[in-house]
């Protein structure tokens, strides 16, 4: 007889919801920082193959595309298999993904690896936030996505670390993808093993769910908000060792070590953001990072190669407290029963725009013209989203949980 999710709450160790976030954590880890190595190793990728700065950015729009298709996909995926076993199967197909990206030869196969990496890292997200929502009261859902937001802001820094403490040893960036898929399975066995809070299915996705999450303005007003707010992180952060390479003249060691350096203080931050949507609410805290982040984005476009440094290390300062402010709301802008197919729809197009799109944007006016004219056009469009919060609605707290 097949074991029943009941026998396997009742078998598997029990562990605090403080221990499952830890656990979720390191899986959004790998997750995240799975999709953005390519960022630190593409000054080396982009000799190596022969790109034009335009195709290099565009690498980014693969695995975004990638995560778009699997990101629409995960509410069905979710209420057939649970959320525990989507959030293991997308690990799984994270880590083939990478071990397949790590074997493939030349630009096609790098890119059907790519397109692959994106659609495994794509089933988690909806089910890791529909999981950690389930485990902690909505009081604690700031503070409890802001230790789930650690990861992508951990990732930001061991990135560019990792990948050249990698290349030293073994002269290979295809090395970096081998053992991040090594680390991804792993992770995934982990999981299956003491994983529990997700042992619920996804509400079905329907015509009827689909139709009343649409028709809410507030929706639309947050793909908008996120697109600006992966552009503001993702977005700049992918472009920037090949800005600070091929604009500044920097050595590719050294534009790692600083675009590392720069993400540390996020750890920090993230919490701080996290606390202060709890206490001043996700609407004031999402118009004061767009103000912020935009300006500094300006900066980072406009700075000489001098005092670039400075830009560098305060932008992602302003950037990274978008995460937990944005979460919290996109929670808030729907009723529980349709949260899970509200992020699925609402990440993968604010992907796309940010960690896509506004990539390859960056690296074609790098062609055309110079990387500081891409990165001021994504600045002013950073900037302008400061006037967009005013117009969320939120469900009263009756309708959250």
């Amino acid at each position: 007889m097949k074991p029943t999710d009941a026998d396997n709450r009742q078998s598997a160790p029990q562990t605090s919801p403080l221990g499952q976030l830890l656990i979720l954590t390191s899986i959004f880890f790998v997750n995240f920082i799975a999709r953005i190595i390519l960022a630190p190793l593409l000054p080396k990728v982009e000799v190596d193959l022969g790109l034009t700065h335009g195709a290099a950015g565009s690498q980014f729009l693969l695995i975004s595309l990638g995560y778009f298709i699997a990101l629409l996909g995960s509410g069905l995926v979710a209420s057939r298999l649970t959320h525990k076993r989507t959030i293991v199967l997308s690990s799984v197909a994270l880590g083939m993904a990478l071990l397949g990206t790590s074997f493939g030869r030349g630009l096609w196969g790098m890119r059907l690896g790519l397109l692959a990496l994106g659609m495994g890292a794509g089933l988690y997200l909806p089910s890791g936030l529909a999981t950690i929502t389930s485990l902690f009261s909505t009081r604690q859902w700031g503070k409890a996505i802001a230790v789930h937001e650690l990861a992508p802001n951990l990732s930001f820094v061991a990135a560019p670390l990792v990948s050249e403490a990698i290349m030293a040893v073994f002269a290979s960036w295809r090395m970096v993808f081998l053992l991040l898929g090594a680390a991804a399975l792993l992770l995934a066995g982990v999981y299956a093993r003491f994983g529990r809070g997700g042992e619920f299915c996804g509400a079905t996705p329907n015509l009827a769910s689909f139709r009343n999450i649409i028709s809410n303005p507030a929706l639309w007003v947050m793909m908008i908000l996120f697109g600006l707010g992966i552009s503001g992180t993702l977005g700049l952060y992918t472009m920037l060792p090949l800005y600070l390479v091929s604009g500044h003249a920097l050595e590719r060691s050294w534009a790692n070590t600083l675009l590392a350096l720069s993400r540390i203080t996020g750890l920090g931050m993230a919490l701080i953001g996290g606390w202060a949507t709890d206490r001043y609410g996700a609407r004031r805290i999402l118009t004061a990072v767009f103000l912020s982040s935009g300006t500094l984005t300006l900066l980072l476009a406009l700075a000489p190669t001098s005092w670039i440094a400075a830009p560098v290390v305060l932008q992602p300062l302003a950037a990274v407290c978008f995460f937990p402010a944005g979460l919290a709301a996109l929670s808030m802008v729907s009723a529980a029963k349709d949260r899970n197919i509200a992020i699925s729809l609402t990440i993968p197009v604010a992907f796309v725009i940010g960690g896509g799109a506004v990539p390859a944007l960056i690296g074609f006016i790098g062609d055309v013209s110079s990387f500081s004219t891409g990165i001021l056009l994504v600045g002013g469009l950073i900037l302008a989203g400061a006037m967009l919060p005013r117009f969320l609605q939120f469900h009263q707290p009756s309708d959250l949980t």
